[in-house]
């Protein structure tokens, strides 16, 4: 066994997919630890305590996740130490049973902001597919340099990101490879954003388009959706009285649509049933609860 390379033991190890199996391969001795380190492409992280040295031993790294808070300075020594990243989910889930105005103000204040969201950016310029899901502190300046430095991106999440505006949207909209967006709860969004989303190269790329809960948008902003000719889903859900029936008559004229959430959209009704009902020949599901 010793006699046996890096590239022949990492030859068996492909072979290898069970996690416990491929744990079992690496407590074997240092040599088969240090190449099932190497061989690792993807890993989830519970405690961060130790993550230099965790980084250090999977260089290779293309897919990283984590739900714990992480600071700006994890995100520039993951940037440094892993720059083949390819997909980060940061994406924190909220408890059950938890206040949620206390478990944002507890989640903000050491948590990563715009200066390590940049410093990923710079680092790992293959990065595809990111998600800072209801990361307080992510705000306009992170996304742009995500945006300016990232060019394969094809998936955003950053619902509930309260600080992106219609000045990332900017960025979003002349971006010409990205296929999801969720702006979930983003309610500093208005009609402006959805405007620059419209008129710019990625209305010819989105697929799937998260409005949800966003507030501010009406009527004006939603009409101008229709320009968005790939698009295959759009969920408005909750996104208030300002949207109504012209919007959604408007919505209808996007013959690609698959799927629609208008769930307690109060202000739309029967027309807009009617107008998806004869316009759009591969809708498949509708949500609306008050329709």
């Amino acid at each position: 066994m010793s006699k046996l390379g890096d590239d022949e033991l990492s030859l068996i190890l492909n072979w290898v997919n069970d996690r416990n199996d491929r744990k079992s391969f690496s407590e074997v001795c240092k040599h088969w630890l240090r190449v099932e380190g190497l061989a690792r492409s993807s890993i989830r992280v519970f405690e961060l305590d130790r993550l230099p040295h965790l980084l250090s031993r999977f260089p290779n790294l293309v897919t990283f996740e984590t739900s714990e808070f992480i600071t700006d300075t994890d995100l520039a020594i993951l940037a440094r130490k892993c720059p083949r990243i390819e997909v980060v989910n940061f994406a924190i889930k909220r408890p059950r049973l938890v206040d949620s105005d206390n478990f944002d103000g507890q989640s903000s204040y050491h948590d990563v902001g715009d200066e390590g969201l940049i410093a990923l950016a710079n680092g790992c310029p293959k990065l595809s597919k990111v998600s800072m899901r209801r990361r307080k502190n992510i705000g306009n300046a992170g996304v742009l340099s995500l945006l300016e430095s990232a060019k394969c991106l094809t998936n955003l999440d950053f619902g509930w990101c309260s600080l992106v505006s219609d000045e990332a949207l900017e960025a979003i909209g002349s971006a010409n490879s990205i296929t999801v967006l969720n702006l979930l709860g983003c309610s500093l969004i208005t009609d402006r954003g959805l405007a620059w989303l419209s008129n710019g190269s990625s209305s010819k790329t989105i697929k799937k388009l998260v409005l949800a809960e966003c507030d501010r948008i009406t009527d004006c902003g939603v009409t101008l959706l229709q320009r968005m000719s790939g698009l295959e889903e759009l969920n408005l859900a909750e996104c208030g009285p300002k949207i109504t029936d012209i919007g959604g008559v408007a919505i209808a004229a996007i013959q690609s649509l698959k799927r629609l959430n208008l769930s307690w959209l109060v202000n739309v009704s029967d027309p807009t049933l009617v107008a998806l009902a004869e316009n759009c020949p591969v809708l498949a599901n509708v949500e609306g609860d008050t329709i």
